[in-house]
């Protein structure tokens, strides 16, 4: 009986295992996490888990009973150590040796960690798994005075949820805008007056060189001396790929494992999928690793079609979500590249999109509150779609029409 062995027990993981039974795979699927708890949603924990909005049964992904029902086998708790491909084998850290003639390292990635004194020290957290959102959520009940570092989306997050529970917040951020790297500079600055509104103190252009405190953070300074007083600090600087065991066994690696359209690697026996992978992206003529919850399932799911031997060739229309406050933001496709912005609706109400064309074709869409606009927008984006920007930026022409 053909062994399928998944590395990473997250949502691409799970949804690697869950399309492989819906395919009819009649292998075992024996499924590796190396934290304690079973398979979960991670978004909330910036968000509604955070501010107490979401409980703890809520995350978890499947009931106990869909696993015995697939016939999936979660092992949690289980670190794998090394990967020895001649054998076909992984080697977890107690020292068992587990065979697999398909393996998937979906093994996400971790907080980024900044190298800068104090970084350390008891009070500075980072929020990337549950262990990590409850501890800060803990020390979150005493705190008065919290201090950010980046205002990407979990900063933001983790903002707006931190005032929620009337803690003060200071957001740091190096470069010259909040979500710099992810958003257009018209919606990233509406974005930083929002959190200014609500009481935030985010700064820009404000890179930081250390922690201070002897026993405990106290506070951050700044590149030109000034202190910030804190609580606590949260670092959101990013996430590193967990690469080491691919790299290690000689696959190819280049901020995150490289694969084909079918998320195989180099070994056409291992898969790599999720936050993990890095592959190129047809329709936008580039190489990408796309940290996204749909990414994570989609991949997945040709990660799993493949191994049935029924390919499909992937090449998604990105996608992302954030809520902060009151506000639901979502992207569709790539922005980089765009030559020309088309805004729909009124910023002032708290509800628009800004369209992005390249030579005319519709390549991404940023949407506030604009559900109708963003949906109709990743159609148009997989259709090709041409639109006439002055009918695009008329909020009486219904998006439909721009759909064929």
């Amino acid at each position: 009986m053909p062994q399928t062995l998944i590395i990473g027990a997250g949502q691409a993981g799970l949804s690697a295992a869950a399309e492989l039974r819906k395919r009819k795979y009649e292998g075992s699927i024996t499924l590796l996490g190396d934290e304690p708890a079973a398979p979960y949603q991670r978004p909330p924990l910036s968000k509604a888990y955070l501010s107490g909005e979401t409980p703890l049964d809520r995350l978890w992904l499947k009931p106990q009973a869909w696993y015995e029902k697939a016939d999936v086998d979660v092992r949690t708790g289980v670190r794998v150590s090394a990967l020895d491909r001649s054998a076909s084998e992984v080697i977890t850290a107690d020292g068992d040796r587990l065979a697999y003639d398909h393996l998937v390292l979906a093994t996400g990635g971790q907080a980024r960690r900044i190298p800068i004194p104090g970084a350390d020290l008891p009070g500075v957290f980072v929020l990337r798994n549950l262990a990590e959102a409850d501890g800060f959520s803990d020390a979150l009940q005493t705190a008065q005075r919290l201090v950010i570092i980046g205002a990407g989306y979990i900063g933001l997050e983790v903002a707006a949820s931190a005032r929620k529970r009337g803690v003060d917040v200071t957001v740091l951020e190096a470069a010259d805008r909040p979500m710099a790297r992810t958003a257009s500079a018209l919606l990233s600055g509406w974005f930083g007056a929002i959190h200014r509104g609500y009481g935030v103190d985010l700064r820009v252009s404000t890179p930081v060189s250390g922690i201070i405190g002897q026993t405990h953070a106290t506070g951050v300074e700044l590149a030109d001396g000034e202190h910030v007083q804190a609580d606590l600090v949260l670092v959101a600087a990013g996430l590193t790929p967990s690469t080491q065991l691919a790299e290690a066994a000689g696959l190819a690696v280049q901020d995150g494992i490289l694969v084909d359209n079918q998320a195989r690697t180099e070994d056409e026996r291992i898969y790599a999928v999720g936050d993990v992978a890095r592959f190129d992206l047809a329709r936008y003529g580039r190489s990408v690793r796309l940290e996204s919850v749909q990414n994570a399932i989609d991949q997945a799911k040709a990660a799993a079609a493949s191994i049935c031997g029924q390919p499909t060739v992937y090449d998604p229309i990105p996608w992302f979500w954030s809520d902060q406050y009151e506000l639901k933001l979502q992207i569709a496709g790539l922005i980089e590249g765009a030559d020309q912005m088309v805004r729909r609706g009124d910023p002032e109400e708290g509800k628009f999109a800004l369209f992005h064309l390249k030579e005319g074709r519709l390549i991404a869409c940023e949407a506030v509150n604009s559900g109708p606009e963003y949906m109709a927008a990743q159609r148009m984006i997989a259709q090709g779609v041409t639109p006439d920007p002055e009918r695009l930026r008329d909020t009486g022409v219904a998006m439909r029409d721009f759909l064929s």
